[in-house]
């Protein structure tokens, strides 16, 4: 490659760093092909990326693979072919510069799933919220083991013990995935747990999501009658041997202290009931009954590469005692449990109820629960202090009640999927400041293997359309892009032969759980469908891979074929059930579809603009004359759509925001339906008057069209609805309604009369605003020409009473960050650029303003690096001129 430096130049002031794969970096056996390698790069002496050289070995020699023009180092394919098939591949990556070609990269370890998993699934007889199974296998290790997995899977839930120790350290294995075609199979490192002799491995197993109650309708058994086990531990000897040790008819079968556990329900416990020693050698298992094994299709248990659900944070319960119980506030809305440290006697029964927020005498609001019951129970097996955690379930809460024994200690158990925190936010508004904490403690609380829509009630489903409300909000504040790419695998297969979307993944739902409605048909709804297509560009915009796009290309083309079949000749669709703007703030209690724009309207803006999307994927990893064909029908569409609903859909700011952002009005029409919108605002007060499916649009439509001053109006409002009254009422997470809690005190009555109410004080979707807040407020966001922040759109726009903001996010690159504040000589911006990224300036400059960089005036675009940007004289919003202005008028 005569274009790049020979190898014998060495630019000795470049490091690459880290290296890593599409997926958690430490999963083990992870899908053996399409393997992708990300990295990052840090120089004192280089701006850019010539080239890369990638080597690879799986145990042996290094092989260096041919060099690579370009300054790819996101989502690169990895060389090599498929993994080993359960062993490890080692990697390691230098780049060329102008300078020289750097030092080798530090080693990156990948280890691939095994193929041959012989072992049968086992069973035993056991009945839904029935005693929980527990499972045994003793076994003899000749010597010393050098190396050892385990690989492990259920029907249902499990939790593993290898000699008495817990196998990792995750909560409700495998995880809910679209089990009639696809459970996960995790592997475990488990050398350490082992020593010559003889070895247990014990293992739990619980209804779960595959067996137990889901769904309003209290329905069970949505997967199966039958819970089981798979698995298969494979061992090799210091003497050169190995050992495997599958589930088979070997092992033993017996109940224990869980007499109930539900997902919903909670778990019930009789610690004198569990069999002391069943986990560890020397156990007698003579009485224990046997086991059978279950005829189980093998494909269905696929390699995990989604995120595991583990404790993200361990909160300290304040304690309030009572005469007849203990309350318990952790400070925080969350999903998990409590641990309870109780002084009691045997025989006692401890009992601890959950709920997010308390009545007004004090005692917890479980209405809003329905149906779940939310509680665990616990008898004593003895005199003296006990720590009881439940098994197999969460609740979503703040605040638990303690009765039945002394509470020593108390903690709130935080679990998610584990994914990490990608980006952050301060400012010197504290309010919005909480706003961003709250939003992604509701992340946190909802992303539970699935992204749910509430994780507190009788629900707790992946609604399709909260997911592609929130996706880009998602993705910014964590790096979620496995744990979309997992969801979305399962949105495909519950996706209908004709192509429609689920509105809930994985699908549990039937038509008939709407009748409330008056309607029968809820697949392929407008907004919530169109996850199909939202959200795999939402990753890809976000992070840079091309990886779920062209997973979910198919998916997309058969959810867009199956819209333009329902429009017919008349190229709209039909008029019919929608969920439409769910919860505009002025529909009915008990009608929350019934929003003030159109379902109609809504439905053919989100079909246009599901057709933009399907070009967009095309023209990357589809094909040019397909992506043509999507784009002329978005526009046939949109034309349609506009002519049809136009005037109705300037008359609310649903309707305003959807036309703007999704290009349903004409592009020469734009700016005045802008002024429109903000005009809407104006009136409203800045008070929001949008849904689920319009609030995430209306920032960014005012922004278009050169309206902050209403879109921070909307922003900062504190009056009931918007953002900020939760903030003031004391909210930690997002509501599921504006005014959950009213401006008097009082709970919002949330429909519960009729027993399918809503009132979720941990919902996610109305948090969607936080990517408007980075993206302006902050004004850190990716160019979708240059994805993953390769191209930055620097354009901080301030107002009035925000003197100053801090944000990073965590690119694929490395940080990007930015510091502004408004001071003396103007605005004044610390920016910070990673190797490999180039930020566009869009300043908020007027005619007065001068642009300094350093001494001199500043560029359009700069590179890496950290820029000190200066703006004189720069305009700045203010909210009060948009009141003023409605006062005036």
């Amino acid at each position: 490659m005569t274009s790049l430096a020979p190898f014998t130049l060495l630019d000795g002031g470049t490091v690459v760093s880290s290296v890593r794969s599409q997926h958690p970096r430490d999963l083990l056996g992870v899908p053996r092909e399409g393997l992708r390698l990300t990295w990052e790069v840090r120089s004192t002496t280089a701006a850019r990326q010539l080239g890369s050289q990638i080597a690879w070995r799986d145990g042996g020699e290094w092989i260096e693979e041919p060099v690579a023009e370009g300054e790819d180092s996101i989502a690169v394919t990895a060389p090599g072919g498929a993994l080993p098939d359960g062993g490890v591949r080692a990697f390691r990556v230098r780049i060329a510069t102008e300078q020289g070609w750097s030092p080798w990269s530090d080693d990156f370890e990948v280890e691939g799933a095994l193929d041959d998993l012989g072992a049968p699934v086992i069973s035993v007889d056991s009945q839904t919220e029935g005693p929980n199974p527990y499972l045994r296998r003793s076994f003899t290790l000749a010597g010393p083991p050098v190396r050892a997995r385990l690989r492990i899977s259920s029907l249902g839930l499990h939790d593993a013990r290898l000699n008495g120790a817990a196998v990792g350290d995750e909560h409700l294995a495998p995880g809910w995935t679209a089990y009639q075609e696809r459970i996960l199979v995790a592997t475990h490192d488990v050398t350490a747990h082992l020593s010559a002799g003889e070895n247990v491995l014990a293992v739990r197993l619980a209804d779960g999501w595959y067996r137990g109650r889901l769904g309003w309708r209290n329905q069970r058994e949505h997967y199966g009658r039958e819970i089981g086990l798979l698995a298969q531990l494979d061992v090799d000897l210091a003497d050169g041997t190995s050992v495997r040790i599958g589930s088979d008819e070997d092992w033993r079968a017996s109940t224990g202290a869980l007499l109930m556990t539900s997902i919903y329900d909670g778990s019930d416990v009789d610690l004198r009931r569990e069999p002391q020693g069943w986990d560890r050698p020397g156990f007698d298992d003579s009485a224990w009954t046997g086991v059978r094994t279950l005829e189980v299709d093998r494909a269905l248990f696929r390699p995990r590469f989604a995120p595991p659900v583990r404790t993200v944070a361990e909160l300290p319960g304040a304690l309030t005692r009572h005469d007849d119980r203990v309350a318990i506030d952790i400070g925080q809305n969350i999903a998990g449990w409590m641990r309870v440290v109780v002084r009691g006697k045997a025989g006692d029964r401890v009992v601890v109820r959950h709920a997010e927020v308390l009545e007004e005498d004090g005692g917890l609001h479980v209405a809003a629960l329905r149906t779940a019951r939310a509680t665990d129970t616990y008898v004593l097996d003895r005199d003296g202090e006990h720590v009881l955690e439940p098994a197999f379930t969460f609740h979503g809460f703040q605040y638990a009640d303690v009765t039945g024994a002394e509470v020593v200690e108390a903690t709130g158990i935080a679990i998610s999927s584990d994914t990490a925190q990608r980006s952050s936010f301060r400012s010197s508004e504290r309010a919005l400041d909480k706003l961003h904490a709250n939003v992604a403690w509701s992340q946190r609380d909802n992303f539970v293997s699935v992204p749910t829509d509430c994780p507190q009630r009788d629900e707790r489903l992946g609604w399709t359309g909260d997911a592609q409300a929130f996706a880009a909000t998602a993705t910014t504040l964590f790096d979620s892009e496995a744990f979309w790419r997992s969801w979305l695998v399962d949105l495909e297969i519950d996706q209908d032969d004709d192509g429609s979307v689920a509105a809930v993944v994985p699908n549990i739902i039937h038509d008939t759980d709407f009748d409330s409605t008056g309607e029968s048909q809820i697949m392929g709804r407008a907004g919530w469908a169109d996850a199909a297509t939202i959200v795999p560009w939402a990753v890809y915009e976000s992070t840079g891979s091309n990886e779920t796009m062209a997973q979910q290309l198919t998916s997309m083309r058969r959810w867009v074929d199956h819209l333009e079949r329902r429009a017919g000749e008349v190229g709209l669709l039909p008029s019919e059930f929608q969920f439409g703007d769910w919860l505009d703030p002025d529909a009915p209690g008990d009608r929350p579809w019934e929003a003030k724009v159109s379902g109609d309207f809504v439905a053919n803006a989100f079909f246009s603009w599901s057709a933009r999307l399907l070009a967009r994927a095309e023209r990357l990893v589809g094909d040019a004359g397909r992506a043509a064909r999507a784009d002329d029908l978005a526009e046939r569409v949109a034309a349609a759509a506009w002519s049809r609903w136009g005037e109705h859909a300037a008359t609310t700011q649903s309707g305003c925001a959807l036309a703007i952002e999704f290009g349903i009005a004409p592009p020469e029409q734009i700016a005045g339906l802008g002024d429109r919108l903000a005009a809407l605002v104006r009136e409203e007060s800045g008070r929001i008057a949008t849904g689920f499916l319009g609030t995430p649009l209306v920032l960014p439509a005012l922004t278009r069209t050169g309206h902050l001053d209403e879109a921070y109006a909307m922003l900062l409002r504190r009056e009931a609805p918007s953002w900020l009254y939760q903030v003031e009422r004391g909210a930690t997470t997002v509501w599921e309604r504006w005014d959950a809690l009213r401006p008097d005190g009082s709970i919002h009555p949330g429909d519960m009369e009729t027993g399918e109410g809503m009132l979720s004080f941990n919902h996610y979707a109305y948090g969607a605003v936080i990517d408007w807040v980075y993206r302006t407020a902050a004004g850190l966001a990716p160019v979708a020409a240059r994805p993953g922040y390769r191209e930055i759109l620097v354009a901080p726009r301030p107002t009035v009473g925000i003197t100053e903001v801090s944000a990073e996010i965590r690119s694929a690159l490395g940080p990007v960050g930015i510091d502004w504040r408004l001071a003396d000589e103007g605005l004044v911006i610390d920016l910070s650029v990673p190797f490999g990224a180039e930020a566009v300036l869009d300043l908020p400059v007027g005619p007065d303003s001068v642009v300094l960089l350093g001494d001199g005036p500043a560029p359009e675009r700069v590179g890496p690096g950290i820029h000190r940007i200066v703006v004189s004289a720069p305009v700045v919003a203010d909210p009060e001129r948009a009141l003023a202005a409605r006062s005036a008028v």
